[in-house]
């Protein structure tokens, strides 16, 4: 009797599913409608020489909504998907991971999945055919035990982030994109959020103590450890601020300000020169840093990819809600930030132990 009834609640939850997918077709259809009609617009201010401007935005906009709707409705729990979903655990979980258990962590984003399949999103990396080969390498191997691998949870609801993050989410997840993402990750594996090392700008909730809870979690990884440091020369990460403040020691190999991966194979040696000296790297050195944890961890040293958690610290210091100006730091995210000072600060220049700036 218990497995008829379960098997009535399977059939009603699938009928649901299939209730929610023709609502979905629907509403998309109707925004596809609206999509049309602000096309024609489009061509009809053109024609006139109007300015155009304000209404090509409201196109991409629609056209970013219309394109991820059906994903956001649907994002599956328990229930077989009916599109592309990676599967994730959970960033509490992660952190235990990383904190009691020494795993690492390598992170892959719009720019690594760029370089994968041949395109140039970002300037601080160049597209390299290596490169795009170590990429689909790390994600399609076999990754060591002591390995995690995270890609970014945006495949589906979008309901945590703030809306201008929605929006380029959206704007970003194209079914082109999404084809790519289904083509480079299995989907028997279980990943961590590469937005875990993004706390702050990203989210609904600037302005509460969410986003100082998740700094002090992720302070945890390198509390009271030896820590090597792999940075671009201009990251300058923990300098001006706390952010490190909790480590036991911290030295620091400087590769190139951008292109990071033309010195790979200098720094990745120097690495293992200097491993035995340090508990932990932390890494941030680009599209490089995730392919360096892959092979540092197959070293069995423990390496985790920061990526911009030092921007994302100064940005919830300054308090303000969203990217500012960060002085003497290469800033990517921010209009002139790729125009850094130069410093002077004896406990960071005592901290180099290599540099192939």
């Amino acid at each position: 009797m218990e497995r008829q009834n379960e098997s009535g609640d399977i059939a009603e939850l699938r009928e649901e599913c299939r209730q929610l997918k023709e609502s979905v077709k629907e509403i998309q259809e109707t925004l596809q409608a609206f999509y049309e009609a602000y096309s024609e617009l489009i061509r009809k201010a053109q024609k006139n020489g109007d300015d155009v401007a304000l209404l090509m935005r409201y196109i991409q906009y629609l056209q970013g909504n219309c394109t991820n709707l059906k994903y956001e409705l649907t994002d599956p729990d328990n229930t077989a998907p009916a599109y592309f979903f990676p599967k994730f655990r959970s960033n509490e979980e992660t952190l235990r991971l990383i904190v009691e258990e020494k795993k690492s962590l390598a992170r892959f984003g719009d720019g690594e999945f760029s370089i994968a399949f041949h395109a140039s999103r970002h300037k601080f990396q160049r597209p390299d055919d290596r490169l795009a080969s170590r990429i689909w390498e790390v994600l399609n191997a076999d990754a060591p035990e002591n390995l995690l691998l995270a890609v970014a949870r945006q495949y589906g609801s979008l309901e945590r982030f703030n809306d201008q993050t929605a929006q380029g989410i959206r704007l970003y997840m194209t079914e082109e994109v999404r084809k790519q993402h289904e083509q480079i990750l299995p989907l028997n594996r279980v990943y961590s959020d590469a937005y875990i090392t993004r706390p702050y700008v990203i989210y609904k909730d600037l302005f509460t103590d969410g986003p100082g809870k998740r700094f002090e979690a992720l302070k945890q990884i390198w509390r009271d450890k030896r820590v090597l440091l792999v940075e671009g020369a201009q990251t300058r990460l923990g300098v001006g601020n706390d952010l490190l403040e909790q480590a036991g020691d911290v030295k620091r190999i400087i590769a190139p300000p951008t292109h990071s991966f033309d010195r790979y194979d200098e720094i990745y040696r120097e690495c293992l020169a200097r491993g035995d000296k340090a508990d932990l790297f932390l890494l941030a050195i680009g599209p490089s840093s995730g392919v360096l944890a892959y092979d540092l961890a197959l070293q069995s040293y423990q390496a985790v990819d920061v990526g911009h958690i030092d921007l994302e610290y100064e940005w919830f210091l300054a308090g303000q809600g969203t990217r500012v100006p960060v002085p003497c730091k290469y800033n990517n995210e921010f209009e002139g930030g790729d125009r850094v000072e130069d410093i002077y600060d004896p406990v960071y220049d005592s901290q180099i132990v290599a540099t192939f700036a």
